[in-house]
């Protein structure tokens, strides 16, 4: 249980570092086009994600609540929002179009980068270790391949935000090494993430339904403040759309075959 944990944890921020690899082997910054289409993919895999790995299961783990069985849910996740939304604002970070938001700092551009990627990065490990952590309290409707699969999700998207974040850091300035550094430790957040939520395991458990929620609320905040945005950028992408419908189905897929 330790070993599947453990491996479980990494598996997103595997995703991230192989696809923050990408800068040492391409030649070319990534096109406005495929950026787009990889925001579009990276977003349908997370509202999948929060919708059949998250919402659905606090949904039945509160169905003795009776007609109001949607209160954790709804309460999770518009707490889960407010998080993201409180730290989006005081965290000084920039995007990908060079718009700074947060506090006025002096860090450097690819500090602020890196910081706007460890915030998008957060929800994931959160939502990957609520899972473990409700597999390994023995709960009845989260098993360990549910957990594996929203793992495996994460960590499929998880691979183009890698290089997302390390292309324009090379194209800024930055060696292919320390852009591939800086890529790497944006991820390393979600794995620190998933085992402090499994360490408070004992805490937890009695508002499981409330935290699938609250991760949920992050993960889709991520997508509409960040994500759609990028996809967007520029004008309507059909490509973008249906990287979305990709990225989307095949968590879902991943999600029923799996869980």
């Amino acid at each position: 249980m330790i070993t599947s944990t453990i491996l479980g944890l990494l598996i997103p921020f595997i995703g991230t570092s192989l696809g923050a690899a990408c800068v040492l082997f391409m030649k070319n910054e990534l096109s406005v086009k495929t950026t787009k289409m990889l925001s579009g993919f990276a977003a349908g895999v997370m509202i999948a994600a929060s919708v059949w790995s998250l919402l659905i299961p606090a949904l039945e783990q509160s169905q003795s609540l009776g007609k109001m069985q949607f209160v954790p849910a709804v309460t999770g996740f518009m707490l889960g929002m407010f998080f993201l939304l409180i730290l989006d604002t005081i965290t000084p970070h920039m995007h990908l179009d060079n718009s700074v938001e947060g506090p006025k700092s002096n860090l450097s551009r690819q500090t602020m980068m890196v910081l706007a990627v460890t915030l998008h990065n957060i929800p994931e490990g959160m939502a990957v270790g609520v899972l473990y952590a409700s597999w390994i309290s023995g709960n009845t409707t989260i098993t360990r391949a549910a957990a594996l699969s929203l793992a495996i999700g994460i960590a499929i998207q998880n691979f183009p935000e890698g290089a997302i974040i390390s292309m324009p850091l090379h194209s800024t300035g930055s060696s292919k090494l320390r852009a591939f550094v800086y890529g790497v430790l944006s991820g390393i957040v979600e794995p620190i993430a998933g085992i402090l939520t499994i360490l408070a395991i004992g805490i937890i458990e009695p508002v499981m339904p409330y935290l699938l929620s609250f991760a949920a609320g992050a993960m889709i905040y991520v997508v509409i403040e960040e994500l759609v945005p990028e996809m967007s950028e520029g004008g309507h992408s059909n490509r973008a759309t249906i990287a979305f419908m990709v990225g989307f189905c095949l968590m879902m897929t991943l999600d029923v075959m799996l869980g």
